[in-house]
């Protein structure tokens, strides 16, 4: 029986992948295509995946394939000054999917996760010990556990009957990677004058006279699962441009739609739900891919804490209890940023007041916080600011925080040298040391970099590592 299958091998499954092979739980990653998909329907990671990947020493792969941009101009396409940001990473990095995709595989397989191409999951059925799942050619699996992460469309969700409520596609946009026919400064001066009047209209150089081109559909296509067709693609060009710019030798091309859906529930018995399985939303912010990089940064400790028998009561359920709005939150500034692109007066309106708000350094703050996802705080009850907070990487006098955290455990950040985690040292790591960036006495992190106590008193720290952590061992 393996631990944990994840059907689905896009950027969350693999993440997930990689964290539950931290913990040394046997993952396995079933993948339909036989191959690595092409498409690039991310063009890069936000400042918490980027600490994400820093956190999981990744982040230095991740930078030699990128290209880092400076924030501003990502909600709703309102360009403003960045306000200064607490992070350490403050920029935008420019990485198309593919090679997110790439990447994380790299890392679950170092890990030892298995992947498996080719495998269609069509079945499903649970029992108090385990999931079977039923593969398209017939094979049937057993795991402890089931993770869809098999995108919009889920499989898994269907098979569950989880309720996916939302709102249907009312626009559609065609998208592609082609060669032009014209020089850069007259298809410049194109895609400047229509977005005057069509913010959703767009051409971007990709090198090699390769360029990334997305322009309103006609309508919304009834099967969205078949691509459009390059001539398709020209005609919504000529129509909305007056030009196909010579569009030729297309490397691929796809449909995407303003659908925003959230699932009821994140987990039913032992089958769990996460990235796009659990929410769909337009891609203004660029915050999908993003998103389920972070479900499977909160669910792979969990998960693996129950699989390795010392998860508390309730630990593997606070991964719905705490992503689930997170996810409803991204869904309601989408809806708000796709309001805001309208070409009619009364969201343009508010478009204008909404800049001029921007203009104040707390409102600009607190917008680019939501986009980049550093502003997530999940609801640990009363206490001090930090608590629920993720914590930026701070120096400390022998390195850096986020040095610390590679393995995917607990870690006690400790300026007195007067606390102990004796009884977790087999989860927890225990760091005694010094940041003149950090101004309270000791803080406890989860495995997800999130702050789950702070303090000093030893019998408070006590009281609060058996929630996350669970039973010392003697």
């Amino acid at each position: 029986m393996v631990d944990v299958i994840i059907a689905g091998g896009g950027p969350t499954g693999m993440m997930l992948a990689g964290e539950l092979r931290l913990h040394g739980v046997h993952a396995l990653v079933l993948e339909k295509d036989a191959e690595p998909g092409g498409l690039v329907r991310s063009l890069g990671l936000h400042v918490r995946s980027i600490e994400v990947m820093d956190q999981r020493g990744l982040l230095e792969r991740f930078l030699a394939h990128g290209r880092q941009y400076p924030l501003g101009g990502y909600f709703a396409g309102i360009t403003k000054p960045l306000s200064e940001l607490d992070t350490a990473h403050a920029y935008i990095l420019g990485i198309p999917q593919p090679v997110t995709d790439r990447l994380l595989a790299e890392h679950a397989t170092e890990l030892g996760a298995e992947i498996r191409r080719g495998c269609e999951l069509v079945g499903l059925s649970q029992d108090d010990h385990g999931v079977t799942v039923e593969l398209a050619d017939g094979t049937r699996l057993r795991s402890r556990y089931l993770v869809g992460c098999d995108g919009g469309r889920s499989t898994v969700r269907k098979l569950l009957g989880v309720g996916f409520p939302g709102e249907p596609p009312r626009r559609e946009w065609l998208l592609g990677e082609m060669e032009v026919a014209v020089p850069p400064e007259e298809l410049n001066a194109v895609v400047a004058e229509v977005r005057k009047t069509d913010l959703g209209f767009g051409a971007g150089p990709l090198g090699d006279g390769v360029y990334r081109v997305v322009v309103r559909a006609e309508g919304v296509a009834e099967d969205r699962t078949v691509p459009p067709t390059l001539e398709e693609l020209k005609r919504q060009l000529r129509a909305i441009a007056g030009t196909d710019f010579g569009a030729h030798s297309s490397r691929w091309l796809s449909r995407f739609g303003d659908a925003t859906r959230l699932a009821e529930r994140y987990r039913v018995g032992r089958v769990l739900l996460a990235g796009d399985a659990a929410h769909i939303h337009p891609p203004l912010g660029g915050q999908g891919l993003n998103l389920g990089i972070q479900d499977a940064f909160n669910l792979g400790w969990k998960l693996a804490a129950e699989v390795n028998g010392w998860a508390p009561q309730g630990l593997l359920d606070s991964y719905h209890t705490e992503r689930h709005p997170v996810a409803a939150d991204v869904l309601d500034t989408t809806r708000a940023q796709a309001e805001l692109t309208s070409l009619e007066p009364g969201p343009q309106a508010v478009r204008r007041l909404l800049s001029q708000l921007m203009d104040f350094e707390d409102a600009n703050r607190y917008l680019i916080e939501k986009i980049t996802a550093i502003g997530v705080r999940y609801d640990f009850g009363e206490g001090h600011e930090l608590l629920g907070r993720r914590l930026r990487d701070v120096g400390l006098k022998r390195g850096r925080l986020y040095e610390l955290m590679r393995h995917g455990r607990g870690l006690l950040l400790d300026q007195t040298g007067r606390l102990s985690v004796a009884g977790w040292a087999d989860r927890v790591d225990h760091v005694v040391d010094v940041s003149e960036e950090l101004d309270v006495p000791a803080v406890l992190l989860r495995p997800d970099g999130h702050v789950a106590w702070v303090g000093q008193d030893q019998q408070d720290l006590l009281s609060q590592l058996p929630r996350w952590l669970g039973a010392p061992v003697n």
